[in-house]
């Protein structure tokens, strides 16, 4: 403790920029492998569709396609890997200058928020993605007009790496929620008097990040009220911290 707190300025700097490269390291390290995981990484994106879609077929509208979405996923490979390292090193940077109540609200953030967000994205793949894609291929199936329905690779990967974001930010609120009671901002007591608008926020935020359906928009409202009840049972009134 008393080693780091008397480093230099130019010392801090280097420690930065060490951190940081290892990270570039590990990003690199992991885009080349994610180059090979890639094509598993689609197949497994696109099983909630061929689930409820057991003959479909995706379509490639252009040569670059398979180009484009190999290294796209690669590259969210890379990021999923990555970003734990980085967060370890961002703690390890940090860590020596914080407090000890500094470093009790901050250390757990780092830790649940991976958590959380991979629980959200659970939640989408298991839970959403089988309601949403079989709303979406009945409603195209049974158009009054004959239709031919091939979706384009590109666009159904967007889709669905898009919902599983949404829903892994959504995931964050329990945390976002805590930490406000932790640094003194949002008192449980004022959150509980929050909690009608709360509801119609959540709701509102609902029907705007998932699809024009209703199905979509319960499941992700749903979750992110029972996600603020629970962060309830963990926030303090003013008087008891």
């Amino acid at each position: 403790m008393k080693k780091n707190t008397r480093m230099t300025m130019g010392q801090h700097f280097a420690e930065l920029r060490r951190r940081i490269l290892w990270t570039f390291t590990v990003f690199v390290a992991a885009l080349v492998g994610g180059w090979y995981v890639a094509p598993w990484l689609q197949a497994l994106l696109t099983v909630p569709l061929m689930n409820v879609w057991p003959n479909g077929e995706l379509l490639y509208t252009g040569l670059t396609d398979g180009l484009m979405i190999r290294f796209s996923l690669a590259v969210l490979f890379s990021l999923f890997v990555t970003v734990p390292v980085a967060l370890w090193h961002l703690w390890r940077y940090i860590a020596p200058g914080l407090r000890v109540n500094e470093r009790r609200i901050v250390w757990p953030v780092l830790i649940a928020s991976p958590i959380l967000f991979l629980i959200g994205a659970a939640f989408a793949f298991y839970i959403l993605f089988p309601f949403v894609f079989g709303f979406f291929i009945e409603l195209n199936q049974n158009t009054p007009v004959p239709a031919v329905l091939l979706p384009a690779a590109t666009n159904y990967l967007s889709f669905s790496i898009g919902m599983l974001k949404v829903f892994g930010i959504a995931f964050q609120l329990p945390l976002v929620l805590v930490l406000l009671n932790r640094v003194g901002i949002l008192s449980r007591a004022r959150a509980v008097k929050m909690r009608r608008y709360a509801i119609v926020l959540i709701v509102v935020v609902a029907a705007v990040l998932t699809p024009p359906d209703v199905v979509s928009q319960i499941l992700l409202a749903l979750p992110m009220w029972g996600l603020f009840e629970l962060s309830l049972l963990f926030m303090h009134d003013d008087e008891n911290r």
